[in-house]
């Protein structure tokens, strides 16, 4: 569903991401996890557009989409909820929502797409006219999730829908991936929290200073001394 092939980033001088190659099938959860400042986010951000790869070539079901604008992927089905969620806290939850299918002009979908999302997330339901700034973290994370499924999208994006979370909190919201999963959605899942992250995905990729140097299923990188010493506590 997703092929990216040897792509190169720079910031300015500065060589972000050295090379990297990555797929995604059709149904599955994959991660890539690793340290703060790995350059997972600029992967996403480069499949997403918002960031121009030097070299290389990224493949959207066996369409290019390298440099194709980011409004043109949601359309094509590819979306992305980034980090930090980055919410419209003016404005209330249900503006929110309707800003994610800002591609679709029929009201009708669009009110239909927004009840599906409560029934998702009951909670944004009992909160829809409050404005969005004033939710609790957790909930801040499943409205940008539901924004980002008001697009429809057949690939889902997420990065580090965990931080900030807590422990009862980030385990609610990896239920939800999972259950998005299965009901049709394929995700690339960025993540700090390795642990979380690989029980819930089928394959993994282990990125550090640019460049990937593990991947495998998602139960061997587990399993993996390597992985377990450096990202789960030994």
């Amino acid at each position: 569903m997703l092929k990216v092939e040897d792509i190169h980033v720079y910031y300015g001088a500065i060589y972000a991401i050295k090379g990297i190659s990555l797929e995604v099938s059709q149904g599955e959860i994959v991660t890539l996890i690793g340290a703060n400042g790995a350059g997972k986010t600029t992967i996403l951000n480069t499949i997403c557009g918002l960031i121009k790869a030097k070299s290389g070539q990224i493949r959207f079901e066996g369409k290019e989409i390298t440099g194709v604008a980011t409004q043109e992927l949601v359309k094509r089905g590819l979306t992305q909820v980034p980090e930090g969620r980055r919410i419209f806290a003016n404005m209330p939850i249900y503006e929110n929502l309707e800003l994610g299918a800002f591609l679709n002009k029929n009201k009708k979908e669009v009110a239909a797409e927004i009840e599906k999302v409560y029934d998702r997330f009951p909670r944004l339901k009992e909160r829809k006219n409050q404005l969005a700034g004033s939710l609790s973290g957790g909930e801040q994370q499943m409205l940008a999730m539901g924004r980002a499924l008001m697009s429809k999208p057949r690939l889902l994006l997420l990065d580090e829908p965990s931080m900030g979370l807590s422990p009862i909190l980030v385990k609610d919201i990896f239920s939800i991936i999972k259950e998005l999963n299965q009901q049709g959605t394929t995700i690339l899942l960025v993540e700090q929290n390795a642990k979380m992250a690989l029980s819930i995905a089928h394959r993994g990729y282990v990125v550090e200073t640019g460049r990937i140097v593990l991947a495998g299923d998602a139960e061997n990188l587990l399993n993996s001394s390597e992985v377990k010493k450096a990202y789960l506590g030994g």
